[in-house]
């Protein structure tokens, strides 16, 4: 994947998807929007975080201001694989992303504090994210299989639909593949439309006409969640056993 992007601005919208409301929706797109580059791909995603989970609970806590760390991959990587390092700002609902590229083994070593990472201002916001959360280590793996489409006009607008959305908060290994408990129910979709700025009318109303509302879903929030509730489920187990 060369000539990346490492540098994101934009506003993302989310929508939460039945299977009909998907099957639906795809050939009123087909008007708006057109595949993109990478039109399907398989995610993966190391989520770093404090043992206490500091960045994942200030999040959900909705601050006007919020970031996260993550370690990206495309499809299941070897030590020498292309993977970004990437910190997720969003300020007054304006996401702001930094990714830089570094080989899979040589970005596990710099997350860990055990290797270099590089010169640009990119690694400079980096470093000084590891410096100021100091005991920060993998704490959720998470993949995706996505869709992503572009505007046919407007390059600019992106939608993406993931499905299978798989967590674990165990083998935290990339190369350990893609698996783990399932975050969305059968048939479901997330769809996510990124822009710059205001959705296109015209977009915003076909969404409506089939009943597609936006709402308020992170993928590594859900899955904390959802592991919250299973450890909390499992200590009154072991107390009334």
């Amino acid at each position: 994947m060369s000539g990346y992007q490492s540098v994101f601005r934009r506003v993302e919208v989310k929508f939460m998807l039945t299977a009909a409301q998907y099957r639906a929706l795809i050939p009123v797109l087909e008007q708006y929007m057109v595949p993109d580059d990478f039109f399907k791909s398989t995610i993966s995603n190391l989520y770093y975080d404090t043992p206490d989970f500091r960045l994942i609970r200030t999040s959900l806590a909705k601050p006007k201001y919020k970031e996260k760390l993550r370690l990206r991959c495309y499809n299941v990587p070897e030590e020498d694989s292309q993977s970004f390092v990437e910190i997720k700002k969003k300020v007054d609902g304006v996401v702001y992303k930094r990714r830089a590229d570094l080989p899979y083994g040589q970005a596990l070593d710099y997350l860990a504090g055990e290797g270099p990472g590089g010169d640009s201002q990119i690694f400079r916001e980096l470093d000084w994210f590891l410096r100021f959360y100091k005991d920060l280590s993998p704490a959720m793996f998470l993949s995706y299989n996505r869709v992503s489409l572009r505007g046919r006009e407007d390059k600019n607008l992106r939608m993406t639909f993931d499905r299978d959305i798989f967590w674990r908060v165990d083998h935290l290994d990339l190369a350990e593949g893609a698996w783990g408990q399932d975050l969305l129910q059968p048939g479901e979709r997330l769809l996510e439309i990124k822009i710059p700025n205001a959705m296109p009318l015209c977009l915003a109303d076909a969404l409506s006409e089939l009943g597609i509302f936006p709402v308020s879903f992170s993928k590594y929030g859900a899955a904390y969640q959802t592991w919250l509730r299973q450890q909390l489920t499992e200590l009154r187990i072991k107390r009334y056993a």
